[in-house]
């Protein structure tokens, strides 16, 4: 029998032991990364209570857990119509031979199909994106959908809100989804002019901090207008006037965004109408919302929409893809790099192979703890021959992957754990040449404006700036 006065210790030795039993089996069922795994056996175990602690805490993946509770009672909604007519019947005919493998890839992780007979046209900065957006909502007769992350009250944004209340007015039916931590990057918010002007609007996912900091993730990403249901604008591109670079703004931002026709606007518009009807309830559907097709082009395209709810980590599998079928040439931009340990080998081996890979990230970066993670990613990169570029400003927010001149992937995702784990994405992949070439030509005229980042350059930062990029690189799962 234990004293009287004696068992607290005991007690707490079998808490301990038990929470660690518990705890190390959770780690070692769940964690699919051995090297996660034993680290977290191995805190939990060499710091009693408290290493059960920090895993209950910090190790357990709540972030998908919690987006599939949220959304698992959702339709998973594709374009409405006879999309099955845009199918290629075969895709050894439309397919460059050396992409087959990927678009089969992606036939398997991607809840969209391949859809032929499609149109894109690149937009560059908002000073050719705006425009053509507002001229779409300005001629638009049945419907309006608008997705953004940030939807600024500032001039250019009142600009929109002013043309979507028009379209109100003209019996359009319109409908607005902000993300809910986006709206607050200007205050007072753009939320009172739209709801003045009657213009149906949502907030995807409202948090009130502190008690809801968990929803910091789960942020819908998406960058989506839809026009009619046939005219389509998606990218990474916000509602901001500092993308409009002939205006001069203070805190200038480079981007691309692209005009989309063709059949994949359907599927664009079913991504915007899956995340309305979670957030408000209202489904989306009917002709003025999904008409029939138009075929203005030839591009093969794929809707590739991703988030902690999906069953694949479909762009990471899909990047990954992408750079194993490479043979020539891979160009990346991309305003926030942490690349996973997948993505860092896929890299590497691409290069080892003797394929030319050249990433191009902004010289100053506006999230400097974001900098400094990626500059402790970067040696083991240029160590096995990745070619590493730094942009000067004004800062580039532009997302883009090419493989080959003839495979583009565009869209709202950057390489960090936060569009490929925790955030709601929407990205396309295209197979045609006209469109990579375009992009192509653009990349390589930034890249003459570029400087090459090397290995002696990182070792010269000396010891304490070093330091520090190595402790920002511990936060790389929550940046």
């Amino acid at each position: 029998m234990i004293a009287d006065g004696n068992w607290a210790p005991s007690l707490i030795a079998i808490i301990s032991l038990l929470a660690a039993l518990s705890a190390s089996g959770h780690a070692i069922l769940n964690k699919s990364d051995i090297r996660a795994t034993v680290a977290w056996v191995g805190v939990i175990w060499l710091a009693p209570l408290l290493g059960s602690l920090l895993y209950l805490l910090l190790g357990i993946n709540r972030i998908k857990r919690r987006a599939t509770e949220l959304r698992h009672a959702m339709p998973r909604l594709q374009g409405e119509g006879n999309l099955a007519a845009f199918v290629p019947e075969s895709l050894e005919h439309f397919v460059p031979e050396g992409l087959r493998p990927l678009s089969r890839l992606s036939n398997q992780v991607a809840r969209q199909p391949l859809l032929g007979g499609n149109q894109l046209a690149v937009l560059r900065n908002g000073d050719q994106a705006y425009p053509a957006m507002l001229k779409a909502i300005v001629r638009a007769r049945q419907s309006i959908s608008l997705s953004s992350y940030i939807f600024n009250n500032d001039a250019l944004g009142r600009e929109f809100a002013d043309a979507l209340m028009d379209a109100v007015e003209r019996g359009v039916a319109v409908r607005v989804l902000i993300d809910a931590v986006g709206l607050r990057y200007t205050l007072p918010s753009i939320e009172s002019e739209l709801r003045r002007g009657g213009v149906p609007m949502a907030r995807f996912m409202p948090t009130r901090l502190p008690w809801n900091l968990p929803f910091m993730n789960l942020r819908n990403h998406r960058k989506l207008l839809v026009v009619d249901g046939h005219y389509g604008f998606m990218g990474g591109m916000n509602i901001a006037e500092g993308n409009c670079l002939a205006r001069r703004p203070p805190h200038a931002v480079r981007d691309l965004h692209f005009a989309v026709e063709g059949p994949v606007v359907s599927e664009l518009q079913a991504v915007f109408a899956e995340d309305w009807a979670f957030t408000t309830g209202e489904s989306l559907s009917g002709n003025i919302w999904f008409p029939e097709p138009a075929t203005p082009g030839a591009s093969l395209a794929r809707v590739l929409a991703d988030g902690p709810d999906e069953r694949h980590d479909t762009l990471r599998q899909v990047i990954t893809g992408a750079l194993s079928v490479a043979r020539r040439r891979v160009r990346i931009m991309t305003p926030y790099f942490l690349p996973d340990a997948t993505l860092q080998d896929a890299l590497c081996t691409a290069a080892l192979r003797g394929v030319e890979v050249d990433v191009i990230l902004p010289e100053k970066n506006n999230l400097p703890l974001v900098a400094w993670a990626c500059e402790a990613h970067l040696e083991p990169l240029l160590r096995w021959g990745v070619g590493i570029w730094q942009a000067p400003g004004p800062f580039d927010h532009s997302k883009l992957l090419t493989i080959d001149d003839s495979w583009a992937l565009v869209g709202s995702a950057n390489w960090d754990p936060r569009s490929l784990s925790l955030n709601f994405e929407c990205n396309l992949e295209c197979y045609d040449e006209w469109l990579v070439g375009e992009l192509k030509q653009g990349f390589d005229h930034h890249l003459a404006d570029c400087k090459a980042v090397t290995r002696e350059w990182l070792a010269s930062r000396g010891l304490p700036r070093r330091l520090r990029n190595g402790v920002a690189r511990l936060f790389t799962p929550y940046l």
